[in-house]
């Protein structure tokens, strides 16, 4: 057969261009008698760069696109390509000078820019595409693309009005988008299922984030609140787990020799992920670990002191809790309360009541 007279589809979800599709690979059909032809429409860029928790938190628009436009296929460009749901994204590009050339080269039937940073602003008004929401770039500043994009712009700039939004963070994006969110979950790549040897004796396995991140300490809980905790937990019955990355590894160590509670180590994301899988219940900050727990669909016991505590959607699966005095630096990496640190006033007791107040 001469290779002129050969049919190819161009516009299948499966067709690749620079290899084979998988349908020819594990079958040898060629498109014309293909059984798995799915002709696309065009193609939805999604841009979120940002935290790896802020990616995992944005995944609920997947499942809204999917059903409101399946001809499309869709894009996403990020730093956290590790994290995304490799199934229901046709292509996941790292953040890098090899994509950008690849997105200046496309053209899209709508792009979904959700980062303030200018660089992600500036990469919205310069690819094409039909439509556009979210962010650009307006004489070298980030502004909202259209008006749906206002009320997440305009929390983002004024801390009163951020304090007084009722919206959960997943409602402003699909806002944003033009949609109502519905309860859609969080989609998360959990990659391969490790084993690990955790002895719980049946006990319900309590993941305990010990860390914040180095930069938000009005976020810290001391270490002796997590001692007393860790104790509280094993005479309850619980079986507490130490998780966290290097940066609270020498804390793990301290906490584990004084409590005997188990802990196992920092690992890659990926384990990290199937190790936050273990767990029955996650008690943490506002972390990545948050978002992980969440798109795990764990049970989580959220501590909160310097966000509003409607941006965050728990899908009914835990509960917020808050120091007894009120956060007063609002949106801050450092304390700036000469008084108190709010944390103090978040004690362990009334953590384990609200652990023991879930049902599992």
């Amino acid at each position: 057969m001469k290779t002129s007279e050969i049919v190819y589809y161009p516009d299948c979800r499966h067709f690749r261009g620079e290899i084979p599709c998988k349908p020819h690979k594990e079958s040898g059909v060629h498109c014309e008698e293909c059984p798995h032809y799915d002709k696309l429409k065009g193609i939805i860029l999604i841009i979120k760069l940002g935290a790896i928790g802020d990616v995992i938190r944005t995944t609920p628009l997947l499942h809204k696109i999917k059903k409101e436009l399946p001809d499309y296929a869709i894009w996403w460009l990020t730093n956290s390509p590790e994290v995304l749901p490799q199934n229901e994204i046709d292509k996941i590009l790292k953040f890098n000078d090899e994509s950008l050339l690849v997105l200046q080269a496309t053209e899209f039937v709508r792009i979904i820019n959700l980062d303030k940073d200018c660089h992600a602003c500036a990469l919205l008004k310069n690819l094409k595409a039909e439509e556009k929401f979210g962010f650009t770039l307006m004489n070298g500043k980030t502004a909202p693309v259209n008006s749906s994009s206002e009320h997440k712009f305009i929390t983002g700039i004024f801390d009163d009005v951020n304090k007084a939004n009722s919206k959960s963070y997943p409602e402003e994006i699909f806002e944003l988008c033009g949609w109502k969110f519905r309860g859609e979950e969080y989609l998360i790549n959990k990659g391969e299922r490790l084993e690990w040897t955790i002895d719980s004796d049946g006990r319900k396995i309590v993941g305990l984030n010990t860390g914040c991140g180095g930069r938000w300490t009005t976020r810290l809980w001391k270490e002796e609140n997590w001692l007393s905790l860790i104790q509280l937990l094993t005479e309850s019955g619980y079986f507490p787990l130490l998780l966290g990355g290097e940066q609270e590894h020498e804390k793990n160590l301290r906490l584990s020799l004084a409590t005997n509670a188990l802990y196992l180590g920092h690992f890659p994301l990926n384990q990290f992920i199937s190790l936050v899988d273990q767990c029955d219940i996650v008690v943490t900050a506002v972390t990545m670990a948050l978002h992980i727990a969440i798109g795990l669909q764990k049970q989580v016991i959220l501590f909160n002191n310097i966000f509003n505590p409607k941006e965050f959607e728990l899908y009914g699966r835990g509960k917020i809790i808050e120091p007894d005095k009120p956060c007063t630096c609002f949106f801050s990496p450092e304390c700036k309360n000469k008084e108190y640190f709010c944390m103090d006033y978040l004690h362990p007791k009334k953590v384990i009541e609200m652990i023991k107040s879930i049902k599992l």
